[in-house]
């Protein structure tokens, strides 16, 4: 009985360790991006962006046909020359290469919007928030760290698109230990501006983000609305189920 009890604590607090192993930066709910347009938009995002260096072998280029893309939209805007429509998304990237420049292999990002979600928030907040705060880190291997990673291996690959930016930290007492000081994040500084306002990167990060949502599943759509229709039709055998009741039990009495 003592184990049982100790075990339901132990349970009590797993939400609140997955919270604080994110690493303690609000997330930021990510844009509802489901126009074919924005997803279009995200998939030439990740092709130029992504793919250099990871792979997402779960996917096919011919399943953005979903999309609103044709074969002949997706051989000339999104493959490159050794690929094919039928073929999955991989990089030409070699673990070996990949962990000598970047100290770690670069995962691949099939399901990454599913992965990456917690009780901080869903897996697209994750990558919307991450996505957008990279900021330039000369202490580290490649120019770069980030906010919802700390000494995150990953450069900001679209950083000519957001522009070069600093974050700002202030020295302040621990809350909980006035002896301490903390460091805290006060906000960005920009360095160069990039080919974007903030707002356009903003707005093509959700796209990217909507993709990698997509990429994920992407037969949500279509599960959500077959999921509408069997709760009708189950809704309308429940009141058919109902009246037949009402009925036979009228005539018992």
């Amino acid at each position: 009985m003592k184990f049982a009890k100790k075990l339901m604590a132990v349970l009590a607090l797993v939400p609140g360790l997955v919270f604080a192993a994110e690493g303690g930066f609000p997330l930021e709910p990510a844009p509802e991006r489901h126009e074919l347009t924005s997803l279009q938009n995200g998939a030439k995002l990740f092709v130029n962006y992504c793919l250099n260096c990871h792979s997402a072998s779960a996917m096919r280029y011919n399943r953005l046909r979903d999309l609103g893309l044709t074969e002949e939209q997706i051989k000339n805007n999104l493959l490159f020359s050794q690929d094919k429509v039928g073929g999955m998304m991989t990089t030409a990237l070699r673990p070996d290469d990949a962990k000598a420049w970047f100290g770690a292999v670069p995962p691949d990002l099939s399901v990454i919007a599913r992965a990456k979600s917690s009780p901080a928030g869903t897996g697209a907040d994750y990558l919307y928030t991450y996505l957008r705060t990279f900021y330039k880190d000369d202490t580290r291997p490649t120019g770069w760290n980030n906010m919802v990673v700390p000494n995150v291996a990953m450069p900001h690959v679209m950083w000519q698109l957001q522009g070069v930016r600093t974050a700002k930290f202030v020295e302040e007492k621990d809350p909980h230990d006035a002896s301490k000081m903390i460091h805290k994040f006060a906000g960005f500084e920009q360095v160069a501006p990039g080919s974007m306002s903030s707002r356009d990167f903003d707005a093509a990060t959700a796209d990217l983000v909507a993709y990698l949502s997509w990429m994920a599943e992407p037969a949500q759509e279509q599960r959500k609305r077959l999921g509408v229709i069997v709760l009708l039709f189950m809704s309308v055998f429940a009141f058919l189920a109902w009246r037949l009741k009402a009925s036979y039990w009228k005539e018992v009495k």
